[in-house]
């Protein structure tokens, strides 16, 4: 069993400034796209696997393991990326992302790919799903902890809403939900395309704790997800975010949802990675 499994702490920034730079490069060189939406959850996943989880990456089904499913699939650069790092498969095997015949389809998909609980990319699935793992594991008295990364625009999904009023029903202790509250959907912002707010209440009134963080902090996000499981509630972490975090043109871009980098935007991207990298 590998070091990882007992929970220890990388530098969670300098795995997130890695993270980014193989999710811009797998962008650009597969001619994928998301980018943003994969840059602005860096520093979740970052935190999640490089402090706060339990699990191994030479036995990734570890029946002790915690959960993690990336419900916002088209995300899914930033999964493989985190996976890499943090030992689950060699980091080289991302330069097959999106070719033909490839594991690492452009959502996220757990067919191949240790470490990936549940393909996702159909939004408003993942959370159903996840409620289902946390009510089995509970059932069978288990500690483990099931986390589910949903985007602000996929709680759009009534399905959703039918998980969290179960959640909070049955009081899934061990469930925690994180948003990827970056405001921006496909088209336009998630204020003109169908708005939230006022959203803690929402989730507060279906039985829920709610924190709210900013989602590129490295502490709060740590404090936040540190919390989970020790309260009778599920747990919606509400992270603020930027879309395409650290990449300057790309922040707050709604183009960047859906296209990948040019090879001069590429260039310029890791230069600025490399440079908040301190190299």
């Amino acid at each position: 069993m590998s070091e990882n499994a007992l929970r220890y702490t990388l530098d969670t920034e300098a795995l997130a400034i890695r993270i980014r730079k193989h999710v811009v490069r797998m962008a650009a060189e597969s001619g994928s796209a998301h980018v943003g939406s994969a840059l602005s959850i860096a520093d979740i996943l970052a935190v999640l696997y490089g402090k706060e989880l339990h699990f191994d990456p030479e036995d990734p089904i570890l029946p002790t393991r915690d959960r993690v499913i990336l419900s916002k699939g088209h995300a899914g650069t930033c999964m493989y990326a985190v996976l890499a790092e943090s030992g689950f498969f060699p980091v080289a095997l991302l330069k097959e992302h999106f070719k033909n015949g490839s594991v690492f389809s452009g959502h996220v998909s757990h067919k191949g790919v240790p470490g990936v609980e549940l393909s996702t990319g159909s939004l408003g699935h993942g959370l159903g799903v996840g409620t289902g793992m946390a009510m089995e594991l509970r059932r069978q008295g288990g500690v483990q902890r099931v986390f589910v990364i949903l985007s602000d625009g996929e709680c759009d999904e009534g399905s959703n809403w039918e998980a969290i009023l179960f959640s909070g029903h049955h009081k899934l202790s061990n469930l925690t939900a994180i948003i990827d509250y970056n405001k921006l959907q496909g088209l336009t912002t998630v204020a003109k395309t169908l708005g939230l707010e006022p959203f803690t209440d929402k989730w507060r009134s279906f039985g829920w704790r709610v924190t709210e963080v900013d989602g590129h902090n490295h502490a709060e996000l740590s404090d936040a997800v540190a919390s989970s499981g020790f309260t009778p509630e599920p747990l919606v972490i509400i992270a603020h975010t930027t879309k395409g975090k650290g990449v300057s043109f790309m922040e707050n871009m709604v183009e960047w949802h859906y296209r990948s980098p040019k090879p001069e935007e590429l260039a310029i991207a890791m230069r600025e990675l490399e440079f908040a990298a301190g190299v």
